[in-house]
């Protein structure tokens, strides 16, 4: 929005044309997201406990949670709207990544709403069945996963509208676009063919798969945030070198035009992110719910199929992917083993937990093991 006014005034003040360049914008839509985030924080959090949207803490999990009890959920509506009014104000509203990464992230974030509100209303820990949540996840996912084929396909100077119409005309073919093709990391030469099935059936499960994993992440003050910010702001990165055709070509990755835009919503979601962190930091004045973790994993997933690195985003989000593997390895070997686990609790973090680590402890620790592997990450932008 804020864009559109600037571009239409550089024609007679030279001053606005710098809100042309990405990483102001991107910067802007940071501070703007803080700038919401504590604005808006003690508020929603007051209305929240008006509502009494408190938390069911479960009672077989780990004893020391059970204070946590009653505290306001649901927190992550702040991150969505800091991240919405951000991307909007900040963004180039006729880029096509810019529109679907906010499709998923909202959408999930919806289904998160409804989630988190069945459990407050009804006091349920569960909330919504893990069926019908799934289903949900799934419409969306594949939906993002579907417009993504043709919004990758884009040429150099084309529109959506035409590689559309030109995939219709040419007989539906199932190969597109090498852009579709998965990249790996460190590799300059190779990368895995992917037609239009295989692209949207992967792009569907990074997608999901990403979005339960920051869930199943965000159960203590602070562990699921500060590492989404993390991922979310080296994505960004990565968007701004592929969305770039000198970079791109200079780095050996492929050129995706319109992709550096998503460096704004990385910055709108650094902001949103930081100023939640404020108040969700031990001890917790609010939970982000559902509908902030189940948001910000398709947030994460999303931009990592655009980026093409899919890959990258499993070892950056190294914290999410244990998080998961550890509630999967438990449940299988709890059914095949009648009764025996793996892990003392899961998610995994619970096990440490029980194990004698302070609850700021697993959090810090965790902390510095994403900033590790997002270094590492960052690395593969040079080592190919």
């Amino acid at each position: 929005m804020l864009l559109e006014l600037f571009r239409n005034l550089s024609g007679s003040i030279s001053f606005f044309q710098v809100f042309n360049y990405l990483t102001l914008r991107a910067v802007l839509a940071a501070l703007t997201a803080l700038f919401i985030g504590f604005a808006l924080g003690p508020w929603m959090i007051n209305r929240l406990r008006t509502l009494h949207f408190g938390q069911a803490v479960r009672t077989n999990g780990p004893k020391s949670h059970l204070v946590k009890d009653g505290t306001p959920t649901m927190g992550g509506v702040l991150i969505l709207f800091g991240i919405a009014v951000s991307t909007l104000l900040w963004a180039d509203l006729s880029n096509r990544f810019i529109w679907v990464v906010l499709f998923v992230t909202l959408g999930y974030g919806a289904v998160g709403w409804i989630d988190d509100y069945r459990k407050v209303v009804y006091h349920n820990p569960k909330g919504m069945s893990a069926r019908e949540k799934f289903s949900w996840l799934s419409v969306i996912g594949l939906l993002a996963a579907f417009y993504l084929v043709f919004a990758l396909s884009v040429p150099v100077g084309g529109s959506l509208v035409e590689t559309v119409a030109g995939w219709v005309e040419a007989g539906f073919p199932l190969e597109l676009s090498k852009n579709l093709h998965l990249l790996i990391p460190m590799f300059k030469d190779f990368a895995l063919p992917f037609g239009l099935i295989g692209f949207v059936v992967f792009s569907y499960v990074v997608i999901v798969g990403s979005s339960n994993a920051v869930n199943l992440t965000d159960g203590l003050d602070g562990l699921a945030i500060l590492p989404s910010v993390m991922v979310g702001s080296a994505l960004g990165i990565f968007a701004y070198v592929v969305g770039r055709v000198d970079y791109a070509s200079y780095l050996l990755f492929p050129y995706i035009p319109g992709a550096g835009e998503l460096i704004v919503i990385a910055g709108a979601l650094f902001g949103a992110g930081l100023s939640f962190l404020w108040f969700n930091a031990h001890p917790a004045r609010v939970f982000m719910g559902d509908v902030g973790a189940l948001a910000l994993g398709g947030c994460l997933g999303t931009m990592a199929v655009v980026t093409r690195q899919e890959l990258v985003l499993a070892v950056m989000g190294g914290i999410f992917v244990v998080e998961t593997l550890s509630v999967m390895i438990q449940t299988v070997y709890f059914r095949l083993s009648h009764g025996k686990r793996v892990f003392l609790m899961a998610p995994i973090h619970h096990h440490f937990e029980l194990k004698g680590w302070k609850e700021t402890q697993v959090v810090t620790r965790f902390w510095i093991i994403t900033i590790i592997l997002v270094l590492i990450g960052l690395s593969t932008l040079k080592i190919r």
